[in-house]
């Protein structure tokens, strides 16, 4: 299907978030934490510099970016649902960050003032939207001459995690943009083609930083609490509910190939982290 003839899944995607929103990150598995820290490190968002955080989920890139700029610096983060919102403001509050202030508001395409961001973070946000080129040329317009973007994707997954998601591949209606399936064919299926979008968005020294991820689970039952947590749990919701235990079964399976001496179950993610600068 042509992107552009895409029904907008925007409405679809707020929705999806908002439901997983109680649960998102905090199931107990270190993966959103250890992207974003990633990405903050690449960064290096500095005291006194003004941040966006565009798809701010629960705060994951938010939380620490605002640590490092300090109270002498502001951070912004947007994110399209309202829950997840609500859910970064309170862990700002709650950790005494008073120069972060967090907004419903749509990546694709942010009320944020322009040329005014010295760093602009998005993590596992970009592969989730409409026209990911078109909202590349926007973020460009919000930072000042010098400023940093920087974007996590994902890269390949080890052989098990792969098999996993495939068991869900027949039931996906050709609608849904999930950071795992949309990651495997067009842009997002390469270093190369992730640093076209950002090259072609107007951003310079556009370079790739590549980690591999080993994501534990302590057993079938917690990648399943973590799986309806997550965008994933739209592709749950697309299998029929009499064929769910099934997957959930052969899931189960095929976790016990990635079972370590210490009884649990280890998953390799790689991310790709891409950078780029503005230069005018």
């Amino acid at each position: 299907m042509d992107p552009q003839s895409r029904p907008d899944p925007r409405p679809r995607l707020a929705s999806l978030f908002d439901a997983v929103a109680e649960t998102y990150d905090a199931t107990g598995v270190e993966f959103f934490g250890p992207i974003a820290g990633g990405l903050v490190s690449l960064l290096e968002p500095r005291a006194g510099e003004r941040v966006a955080d565009i798809g701010c989920g629960r705060g994951a890139f938010l939380l620490p970016a605002a640590e490092a700029v300090g109270p002498s610096g502001r951070v912004d983060g947007i994110d399209l649902s309202p829950a997840m919102a609500a859910s970064a403001s309170a862990a700002a509050d709650a950790a005494g960050l008073a120069h972060v202030e967090v907004a419903v508001g749509d990546a694709q395409e942010p009320a944020l003032p322009e040329a005014s961001y010295d760093v602009l973070g998005s993590s596992l946000v970009l592969f989730f939207l409409p026209h990911p080129a078109e909202a590349l040329a926007a973020w460009h317009g919000l930072l000042a001459a010098g400023g940093r973007l920087g974007v996590s994707t994902f890269g390949p997954q080890d052989d098990v995690w792969h098999a996993i998601d495939e068991l869900f591949t027949p039931y996906l209606p050709p609608q849904i943009l999930d950071a795992r399936t949309s990651g495997r064919s067009g842009p997002f299926a390469s270093d190369a083609g992730v640093e076209a979008l950002v090259g072609g968005a107007g951003f310079d020294d556009v370079r790739t930083v590549t980690h591999d991820l080993e994501v534990r689970f302590a057993g079938a039952e917690q990648w399943h609490a973590f799986s309806w947590s997550t965008g994933q749990r739209a592709m749950w919701a697309a299998v029929p509910e009499d064929a769910r235990a099934d997957v959930r079964a052969a899931a189960a399976a095929l976790l016990e190939g990635a079972r370590v001496d210490d009884g649990s179950c280890v998953l390799r993610q790689q991310v790709r982290y891409t950078l780029g600068v503005r230069r005018g």
